[in-house]
C-alpha cells in the first residue's frame, strides 16, 4: 500500500459570515466539498458529501465506479435531507478530491470532481490542475462563474472522473474555489515546492488566500505519496 501523507487547512475569509466549506482526509480517500453560495444550508450539504465519500475508506480497494456510487449517494443524502428538512431546500454543493485504489493489480489515482472545486499535481516543480471547472461557457474567462453541476441537483450530476497510475513523489493539492480566486498558480506552485509538510503547505496556502483578500472560504487539501 502507497505510504500517504495529507493535511488540511480551512477559514471563512474575511467576507462570508459563516464557512460552508468542508474537508475530507480519509485513509484512501481526500475530498473538499464547498457548499453553494446563496444557497441554504450550504454547510450541511458540504457535510453530507464528504461523510458519503468518507465511506470509500471502508471499500477495499475501490475502483472508479465505487467512487461514482458514492457520489451519486451523496446527491440522493442532500435531497432527501432537503426533503426531511424544507428549510433546507435547495442546498447544494461542489465536491471534488482523489480516491486511491486499484486497478487490474495496480494502484492507482481515482480523480473526481462536480462543480468549480479543484484537484491539482505537483511534480518536479511543476503544477497542473487535473480537474475541469464545471461553469457556463461565457464565464470560462472569469474568475467567477455560473456553476452548471452541483450535487443536490435533480437528475443528479454526472461527475468527471479520472484515473492515473500512483506514483511515489507525486503532490496533490485539493481546494475551493477560494484559493485560485486569491492566490496565482504561481504563488501555489512556489508554497508546494517550499513547505515540506502537508498541513502546513495547507495551512499556508490558506493564509494566503486570505490575506489577499479572503473574499471566499476557503479550504485546501495537500496530499503527499511518499516516496
Amino acid at each position: 500500500m502507497a505510504n500517504i501523507r495529507a493535511g488540511a487547512a480551512t477559514d471563512v475569509g474575511k467576507v462570508r459570515r459563516r464557512n460552508e466549506d468542508s474537508a475530507l482526509v480519509g485513509t484512501s480517500v481526500f475530498a473538499v466539498a464547498d457548499g453553494m453560495g446563496g444557497h441554504a444550508a450550504g454547510d450541511v450539504a458540504s457535510r453530507l458529501a464528504v461523510a458519503a465519500l468518507e465511506r470509500l475508506d471502508e471499500v477495499a480497494n475501490p475502483g472508479p465506479l465505487d467512487v461514482r456510487d458514492e457520489i451519486v449517494q451523496a446527491n440522493a443524502d442532500i435531497l432527501a435531507a432537503a426533503v426531511a428538512d424544507p428549510t433546507q431546500g435547495g442546498m447544494g454543493t461542489t465536491a471534488a478530491g482523489l480516491c486511491l485504489g486499484l486497478i487490474e493489480g495496480d494502484e492507482c489515482w481515482i480523480v473526481f470532481n462536480v462543480g468549480d472545486s479543484r484537484v491539482y499535481r505537483y511534480a518536479t516543480g511543476a503544477l497542473d490542475q487535473l480537474t475541469v471547472d464545471h461553469v457556463a461557457p461565457e464565464a470560462v474567462t472569469m474568475r467567477r462563474g455560473v456553476i452548471t453541476r452541483a450535487l443536490g441537483t435533480e437528475p443528479g450530476p454526472r461527475p468527471d472522473l479520472w484515473v492515473r497510475t500512483a506514483v511515489p513523489g507525486e503532490r496533490f493539492l485539493v481546494c475551493s474555489d477560494g484559493l485560485p480566486l486569491e492566490v496565482g498558480d504561481d504563488e501555489i506552485a512556489e508554497v508546494l515546492g517550499a513547505v515540506e509538510d502537508p498541513e502546513r503547505a495547507a495551512e499556508e496556502l490558506v493564509r494566503r488566500a486570505v490575506q489577499a483578500g479572503g473574499r471566499d472560504n476557503v479550504t485546501v487539501v495537500v496530499v503527499d505519496h511518499v516516496a
